[in-house]
């Protein structure tokens, strides 16, 4: 079982910047996939950033240039650096985790979701 502990969030206004941290916590072989996504009112949840174990980056269209996604592997931990940030980044943001548990099973999860909120 993998545990995700995430920290970060809160209120920002326009223009400014966040960072959210996700701590990857467990039993695992090895992490596969680390990534953020958000879930604003209404709407359904959507992948911010993603990054895999080469390293190799994919980001929503709405915050490329904007946002950027780091890991600490010593530390099992995924960063999200936000700046710029706009009214309609305002949302809940989850990290995700896919991690090989055994050698041939994988495991995704979810971490419990930390408020963004963008506001003057």
């Amino acid at each position: 079982q993998v545990q995700l502990v995430e920290s970060g969030g809160g209120l920002v206004q326009p223009g400014g910047s966040l960072r959210l941290s996700c701590a990857a916590s467990g039993y695992f072989r090895s992490i596969n996939v680390m990534g953020w996504y958000r879930q604003a009112p209404g709407k359904e949840r959507e992948l911010v950033a993603r990054i895999d174990s080469g390293s190799s980056t994919i980001y929503a269209d709405s915050v490329k240039g904007r946002f950027t996604i780091s890991t600490d592997n010593a530390k099992n931990t995924v960063y999200l650096q936000m700046g710029s940030l706009k009214p309609e980044d305002t949302a809940v943001y989850y990290c995700n985790v896919v991690a090989r548990v055994r050698l041939w099973l994988e495991n995704e999860s979810w971490g419990q979701g930390t408020q963004v909120t963008v506001s003057s």
